[in-house]
């Protein structure tokens, strides 16, 4: 299994995933990932990454779709790809409805053919075997009876088979990821409620990459402390009490009582009392947390989930040279 670090995004203020990129290559993880929301932009930090470092796989986990179009998407990927020397993967993700109506104007509608849609153009792109079109139900291109004409990317790709990776939650995303995608991206990954997710077959060297919460540190309930109020927030803060995609996964893993104390206090804003709500048995079975002897013996739940990589998603220091022993 092959293990590396998720930096996020930047929150309130910005770290420095330069250095921390650095530390994880120094130690030895496979791969360092970053992401976006409202705030910093994906592509621009994994560029940083790149500049600062030399050996390590770079992700993007993930752009938001709705963000770029498919155009820019292969645009940027290219550029990465290029400036890091052919270590780019290339998460995408459809976000949810609250950022994308909320803050790109965009209507979220029909996520599924969005999702096949944009990844056909992104791999046609690069591809660069004919001129960019597509007359689809969420993507028309050139646009009809308009001055625009199918064009080809003017800079050839270091690599026209740049890997594809999708955020997905619900089984029929899943099921699409496995058909189209080179990788998976799951977050709030639970092993062993895998069934959940009710897995088609999946391809040759497609790549299960769960995004999991993670500190490590020799006191574990310090360590749950660190993760539970960014549970919290995903369960509860992320999303409507109608429509939010952390919530409704976690209750299918059967916390529903959980779920709805914590989006309870989250929506009416006491978020102190829906950390409070996260449980230590939540913590333990969604995220890594404690030592490193202790880490590493809850991947085994992951592999034998199928996982054939776990992003560890952290900023801290001490936990990245702690996913680093675990790697070893």
């Amino acid at each position: 299994m092959r293990i590396g670090v998720h930096l996020r995004h930047w929150d309130g203020s910005p770290h420095d995933v330069a250095g921390l990129a650095r530390l994880a290559e120094d130690v030895g993880l496979e791969s360092v990932w970053v992401s976006e929301t409202w705030g910093s932009d994906a592509t621009v930090l994994a560029a940083w990454i790149a500049a600062h470092t030399s050996r390590i796989a770079i992700g993007t986990g993930v752009l938001q779709m709705p963000a770029r179009t498919p155009a820019a998407a292969a645009m940027a990927g290219l550029t990465l790809d290029h400036l890091s020397g052919g270590r780019l993967r290339l998460g995408l993700g459809v976000s949810g409805p609250q950022v994308v109506e909320g803050w790109h104007g965009v209507p979220f509608r029909s996520p599924l053919t969005r999702t096949r849609e944009y990844v056909t153009l992104v791999r046609m792109a690069l591809g660069r075997e004919e001129p960019l079109a597509l007359d689809g139900e969420v993507y028309t291109l050139p646009v009809p009876g308009g001055p625009g004409r199918s064009l080809k990317l003017n800079v050839t790709p270091l690599r026209a088979d740049i890997p594809i990776y999708l955020a997905a939650m619900g089984p029929k995303n899943v099921a699409l990821a496995a058909e189209i995608a080179d990788g998976w991206l799951p977050l709030l990954f639970y092993p062993e409620r895998v069934d959940v997710f009710d897995l088609p077959a999946l391809p040759p060297r497609f790549d299960v990459a769960p995004m999991v919460l993670a500190a490590i540190d020799d006191d574990v309930a310090a360590a749950r402390d660190v993760v539970r109020p960014q549970l919290a927030l995903y369960i509860g803060a992320y999303g409507s009490r109608e429509k939010n995609f952390y919530a409704e996964l976690v209750r299918r893993y059967g916390f529903e009582a959980e779920v709805a104390r914590i989006q309870g206090a989250a929506l009416d804003r006491r978020m102190g009392d829906a950390t409070a709500a996260v449980t230590d048995r939540m913590v333990d079975v969604l995220a890594l947390v404690g030592p490193v002897g202790r880490v590493r013996d809850r991947l085994q739940a992951y592999d034998e989930a199928g996982a054939t990589s776990v992003l560890a998603m952290t900023t801290d220091a001490a936990s990245i040279r702690g996913m680093g022993e675990v790697a070893t």
